[in-house]
């Protein structure tokens, strides 16, 4: 998606008031989020080794932003695409019990990210990952607790309007769940990204699952790396955006893979090579927790429940200067 400059746009908040409902937003969300979820706020790292194997690989193709340290010679530091996997190495490490989990606010650098309406090379999103038995890995627990997201996220709009009643951006009243498949059958014809404004537009917001593998066609929805989510039991929280006439994506989450899973993932990826890594020994050798997880954008949420243009409107990112003029041109003022 290439930018898009809606007709007629002004934010009814000034700079100066915007920046003040994203610390609220963003000081409000977490520790609802927190509460309701059950999640403790952890400190987490913005860059790790490569040689742990807990990046993010994001579809793969993605090259971290990396450095060496002097006390550390011949070891790659790379800064985070997210802390997918971190998070549940976390949950391990400090012995969190069944249904804990945490929740921390990750900061990224995505230098290969394709800049448009929602997305900047700068990341901000609220990490999460919780404990759930061996049982738990299915469907039922994956719908109860994206229900229990989007309650969050509907709290948080009341809380917006009672602040700034101008400026909220209403969302739907309630969510609703089909599978990749489901979205191929319904709309042959479209691409994976008009399929989703098709159904988002129809329905308002969706949870949109099975993210990963190849579909009936022979193609992939989308792309997901192998080692975290676990293709059945994934999805992505898609929002019908009214002010861009588009979908905006506010999180991807799913119960993580087992080493059965992980396996399978890693052969149809071919990428069996990270088995050489920690991370995926532990989930082999049935010394990681199982878990549920993912991320929820910060500025994606301000966007959406400020009813914004342009995700540089409540985040400080770097932009092509031509980009930036044509902004100010309709009234869209990047910070």
């Amino acid at each position: 998606m290439s930018t898009i400059f809606p007709k007629d746009y002004h934010s009814t908040l000034s700079v100066k008031k915007t920046e003040e409902a994203i610390r609220y937003i963003r000081e409000t969300f977490q520790d609802e989020f927190g509460k309701q979820m059950n999640l403790s706020r952890l400190s987490a790292p913005m860059f790790v080794s490569k040689s742990t194997g807990l990046n993010d690989n994001l579809n793969g193709i993605e090259t971290p932003v990396s450095f060496t340290m002097k006390d550390l010679p011949g070891q790659t530091i790379e800064i985070v695409h997210s802390l997918a996997k971190w998070k549940r190495d976390a949950l391990r490490r400090y012995g969190f019990g069944i249904h804990e989990g945490l929740y921390t606010n990750m900061n990224a650098i995505r230098k290969d990210e394709d800049l448009d309406n929602f997305h900047s090379i700068y990341v901000d999103q609220w990490d999460w990952e919780k404990v759930i038995t061996e049982d738990e890995r299915n469907f039922a627990t994956l719908e109860a607790t994206v229900k229990q997201i989007f309650k969050v996220i509907k709290h948080m709009e009341d809380e917006v309007w009672y602040k700034y009643p101008k400026a909220v951006h209403h969302l739907p009243k309630k969510i609703h769940f089909i599978t990749t498949q489901d979205l191929e059958d319904r709309y042959p014809t479209l691409s994976p990204k008009e399929r989703e404004n098709a159904i988002c537009k129809e329905l308002g917001a969706v949870f949109l699952m099975q993210i990963g593998g190849k579909l009936k066609s022979g193609k992939r929805h989308d792309g997901r790396a192998p080692d975290y989510d676990d293709w059945k039991l994934n999805g992505d929280i898609l929002f019908w955006y009214e002010p861009l006439q588009c979908t905006l994506e506010l999180s991807s989450m799913g119960i993580r893979v087992d080493k059965a899973a992980l396996q399978e993932q890693l052969d149809l990826a071919h990428a069996t090579d990270r088995l050489k890594y920690p991370y995926h020994q532990r989930i082999i050798h049935d010394e990681m927790p199982f878990t549920i997880g993912g991320g929820i954008g910060q500025s994606r949420l301000c966007v959406l429940l400020l009813g914004k243009a342009h995700v540089g409107e409540v985040q400080a990112s770097v932009w092509p200067q031509e980009l930036i003029d044509k902004c100010e041109q309709h009234q869209i003022h990047l910070l």
